[in-house]
């Protein structure tokens, strides 16, 4: 080929290949936003726990602090009872997915008027939505079976709402739905003979039309503790609190030959029943609502720590074993614990302001046991739990507690000797803390070794301070943790890297091929 005619060919050559190569990389940047998109509308698919946070809660954490104790205890769900605009503000670009709601008193104004409606969407959704990654909109709480007077607004709303959300091209990101009693349907057990409240059809069959149509779960709160409080003697404890059933102590449904080792799944399957009832077979449940009360009057005995221990610790082992429902064991509904905090401000019966994991100041009332878990939750109590003096005990008191635990206890107290690591702060009270919690550790964490007469609480968070590591401790572990994860998201990084760097390489080795011909 002539020299003259090579080169007048080359620019030619370069401005269509430059041409074809911005678009392939533009393809590909498009293809990897894409796949992200899609892991993440994956990753939503997963059965997950989540967690109710109420509004009648004394001394509640700040937004922000109440954001990074959720990211703390590896809490991704929440669903609130209320639209907080600063809460949702601080929940941006925190990854944590929030269900916002509708209050009972607001359905009248929504539920009557569109424009209503489409400016709380504009308020409460488009104006945070995506940097808060709102899920899905609750509309109401219980209304057929609270302010039955509601219902004929409930639907209104609810379509309302969904036309808003089309409006500003946000009907596919958020669900809206509204969240029932399980009080509205009749005969759960055997689950396959259950069915909806006759009265509640003019409401319930459209709604599960709105609901199919549009994607949208079913939500209903469903609560053992009342099956077991309202049918005592003939519900086990036991298979309230997904305790390890002999087989002779299952429940069995007759007309199916199922199997029901707990009464939450039979829960669920009434559910669908009651659906198919009425000829919708797509919809999933989504139990907005099941918790355990820790504290009753003397009319809920089984109001106990121990049981609300139980129950939500097994309740999150049973959502992640991903084992479904007997009828349906595809599909493993997602839960929203009641509650997180405890609502101390609610009125009598004591159960009701009894419901919390926390109080509102983020102290744990109990501490679940869910190893085996992921790192879901970091109040486990099974490996990560300490002793520390309580606050506003006299030092004097704390001072015969820590010399007990020094002496006859056999705690070793040589780190809290002048010059040892764990001297300082120079006080009683935080001598005692450590003292207290080698003890703890010492025994292995048992029943009762935390106590000293009244003046020690366990905790979940890690004591230690500075070079002063408290026994128990997990900050190496954390440590380690962190690495592995870090390497994780690293060899992912990789990955994407080495993919880069490998359509690169092909790209050169292209133009090499496509270029040698003219040399």
């Amino acid at each position: 080929m002539a020299l003259t005619s090579m080169v007048s060919t080359i620019p030619v050559f370069f401005s269509f290949f430059f041409l074809v190569i911005s678009n392939l990389l533009l393809i590909s940047a498009n293809s990897s936003s894409l796949s992200q998109d899609i892991r993440i509308q994956e990753q939503d698919k997963d059965p997950f726990v989540g967690f109710n946070i109420g509004t009648d809660v004394s001394n509640l954490l700040t937004p922000a602090e109440l954001v990074k104790f959720l990211q703390t205890q590896k809490i991704n769900h929440v669903r609130l009872y209320d639209a907080d605009p600063d809460l949702l503000n601080a929940l941006a670009k925190t990854k944590i997915r929030v269900i916002i709601s509708v209050p009972n008193n607001q359905l009248l104004a929504i539920g009557s008027s569109n424009s209503t409606a489409a400016s709380w969407i504009g308020r409460n959704v488009v104006a945070y939505y995506p940097e808060t990654l709102i899920t899905a909109i609750s509309v109401g709480d219980e209304v057929l079976t609270t302010v039955p007077s509601s219902a004929p607004l409930l639907l209104p709303a609810i379509e309302s709402l969904y036309n808003a959300l089309v409006a500003s091209n946000l009907h596919t990101q958020i669900k809206v739905s509204t969240p029932h009693a399980a009080s509205i349907m009749l005969d759960t057990f055997p689950p396959s003979q259950a069915y909806f409240n006759q009265t509640w059809h003019s409401v319930m069959v459209p709604l599960l039309q709105f609901l199919s149509k549009t994607g949208s779960p079913l939500m209903m709160n469903l609560y053992p503790y009342y099956v077991y409080m309202q049918n005592k003697g003939v519900v086990p404890l036991d298979n309230c609190l997904f305790e390890p059933l002999t087989p002779a102590k299952e429940m069995v449904d007759p007309n199916t030959l199922l199997h029901y080792t707990n009464v939450l799944d039979a829960m669920v399957d009434a559910a669908y029943v009651s659906m198919k009832n009425l000829n919708v077979s797509d919809v999933v449940v989504l139990v907005t609502e099941s918790g355990w009360p820790w504290k009753g009057d003397s009319k809920e005995p089984h109001a106990t720590i121990d049981n609300a221990d139980t129950y939500n610790s097994n309740l999150i082992k049973h959502v992640f074993d991903r084992t479904g429902t007997p009828l349906h064991p595809e599909m493993t509904p997602s839960v929203y614990i009641y509650e997180l905090f405890n609502e101390d401000k609610r009125a009598p019966p004591v159960s009701e302001a009894s419901w919390g994991l926390f109080s509102g100041n983020s102290t744990p009332v109990y501490l679940l046991h869910v190893s085996g878990s992921g790192t879901f939750l970091a109040n486990d109590t099974t490996n990560q739990t300490y002793c520390i003096a309580m606050d506003s005990v006299d030092a004097k008191t704390l001072q015969a507690a820590l010399d007990w635990a020094c002496g006859p206890g056999r705690a070793n107290c040589s780190e809290i000797q002048p010059g040892e690591s764990c001297y300082q702060p120079n006080n009683v009270k935080g001598h005692a803390s450590f003292a207290f919690n080698n003890y703890y550790q010492k025994e292995g964490r048992a029943s009762g070794s935390c106590d000293f007469k009244g003046v020690a609480m366990i905790t979940t968070t890690d004591p230690s301070h500075g070079s002063c590591i408290f026994p128990g401790s997990k900050k190496v572990g954390n440590r380690t943790q962190t690495v592995v994860n870090s390497t994780q998201v690293a060899a992912g990084e990789a990955s994407s890297r080495s993919l880069s760097r490998c359509f690169c390489v092909s790209i050169m080795i292209l133009v090499t091929s496509m270029l040698l011909p003219f040399w």
